[in-house]
């Protein structure tokens, strides 16, 4: 940041001149505002350098922007941007966030590549124009990369995968989620470099199969999350290595891979106790056995996504109840959205959802969903409501689509006191004089509900009656 004037280097704190009277530019040393500028965000800083020349030059100095997220900031950028970001902050930079910016290509890429080569942290999530010419760069030039998303880089195939691991060994999380050109040759090459990865987002590579998974359990230690919603080639047999080898796991996400059987959690129960959040929504063949076994050894389960999982009974909420003490409830299935980071994951609070709809405003993540489990009745409310994570933690129940739910169901979550909302749609056998008891005793609590203009009686024997959404909302 240094200039030269006659010959002699000057540092950015000689620049200062007798014509800056701003009290505090004289009050303060310039190290002291140095360090008051690195709390501030990128447009603060913007708003700072504008100020003064004073100003100009510490708001801008390389050491203020060691992390920069442009996502709520400016998405329609240039790549020429990215490119003096990379040259003003050069060693300095530690983590970026492009997110969105879909102007940015690979030249652009390559010049911040060149110029910041500390990095640990990139997101280029959406980011359509790159291509494997990205990842050569960031293999040739950034050793020190721990975290990389390419979610939605549809450009990327097995080449990127290669280039990562022969030049970032380092490599902790990485999401290529919707990269359906991946392989299981691109995953082999990954993970026999990279022995240190901890989260793998695969989510909607649909041309992985069960090799693929087998190489990620047997060089995978240390995996922590892995994501492998819809990928749907995949079967027992690939997951129960990964159960096997993976003992570290926390987060599974096998939402959509509809061939896997009660097999799965058998072994999960086995071998992964540290087991904390499981998506298996829409595998249809899981029956109150396999989840049975599962909460018996996994005690520390706090978030699940049981949609769809149509077998399940009264008897899947008993055993959770009983043997999963940290379940907590939280709200509906937007957690379908990527996660940037798999860190971040672990700081979220904690839920259990009874649904299947999308969020009605606000934001929440890592869905616990029983939508349509249609065997699902007041009897497993009560052991949910009573069980030792009701009380304090409960938050949100979802109970859509869930026709043999009745007002007795209200009536044990009564004493949930930490419930802030619940879903009712398409509860048929709900009143609303059981709502207005329930808030009796939760008089905060947000209730949403729609009512039939006549409510059907409950199916005796048979198939059960599909009921219209000809309703009212509450």
């Amino acid at each position: 940041m240094g200039k030269e004037v006659n010959g002699v280097s000057r540092s950015r704190f000689e620049m200062f001149t007798n014509s800056d009277e701003a009290v505090i530019n004289k009050k303060l040393p310039k190290e002291l505002l140095l360090r008051i500028f690195s709390f501030l965000d990128v447009v603060t800083l913007c708003r700072c350098a504008q100020v003064s020349r004073s100003w100009n030059v510490l708001a801008l100095d390389g050491s203020n922007w060691q992390r920069i997220d442009l996502f709520d900031f400016q998405r329609d950028i240039e790549g020429r941007v990215v490119e003096n970001i990379s040259k003003r902050c050069g060693g300095f930079l530690r983590k970026l966030s492009l997110r969105g910016c879909l102007g940015v290509g690979d030249t652009a890429l390559r010049t911040f590549a060149q110029n910041c080569r500390n990095i640990e942290l990139l997101s280029l999530n959406g980011c359509t124009k790159i291509t494997d010419s990205t990842c050569n760069s960031l293999s040739k030039f950034c050793p020190k990369l721990k975290h990389l998303d390419l979610a939605s880089c549809t450009s990327i195939t097995n080449l990127s995968l290669k280039a990562l691991s022969e030049g970032c060994p380092l490599l902790e999380q990485l999401n290529i989620s919707w990269c359906d050109q991946v392989t299981k040759d691109g995953i082999q090459a990954l993970v026999r470099s990279c022995p240190g990865l901890k989260g793998l987002f695969l989510k909607g590579c649909t041309q992985l199969e069960d090799e693929a998974l087998k190489h990620i359990g047997a060089h995978c230690p240390e995996l922590v999350t892995l994501n492998l919603q819809t990928c749907s080639q995949i079967t027992d047999e690939g997951l129960i290595t990964i159960c096997r080898g993976c003992h570290r796991l926390q987060s599974l996400c096998v939402s959509g891979c509809a061939n896997i059987t009660d097999a799965i959690l058998h072994a999960l129960g086995q071998n992964c106790p540290r087991l904390r959040i499981l998506e298996v929504a829409r595998c249809s063949q899981l029956t109150d056995a396999g989840f049975t076994a599962l909460a018996r050894n996994c005690h520390e389960l706090e978030k699940m996504d049981l949609e769809e999982c149509v077998q399940i009974t009264d008897g899947t909420l008993i055993q959770l109840s009983i043997h999963c003490p940290r379940l907590q409830v939280l709200v509906s299935p937007c957690s379908r959205l990527d996660h940037l980071f798999v860190s971040v994951a672990f700081e979220m609070t904690s839920l259990l959802v009874l649904s299947n709809r999308a969020p009605r405003g606000g934001t929440a993540v890592f869905p616990q969903s029983l939508s349509h489990c249609e065997l699902i009745t007041d009897d497993g409310i009560r052991h949910l409501g009573s069980g030792p994570c009701a009380h304090d933690r409960l938050e949100v129940i979802e109970l859509d689509n869930c026709p043999l739910i009745t007002d007795a169901s209200l009536e044990h979550l009564k004493s949930c006191h930490s419930l802030d909302r619940i879903e009712l749609y398409d509860c048929q056998q709900i009143t609303r004089a059981g709502i207005k008891r329930l808030r009796t005793h939760l008089p905060n609590i947000k209730v949403h509900a729609y009512f039939a203009p006549v409510t059907p009686p409950p199916s005796v024997g048979g198939s059960r009656q599909r009921f219209c959404r000809c309703c009212v909302l509450l």
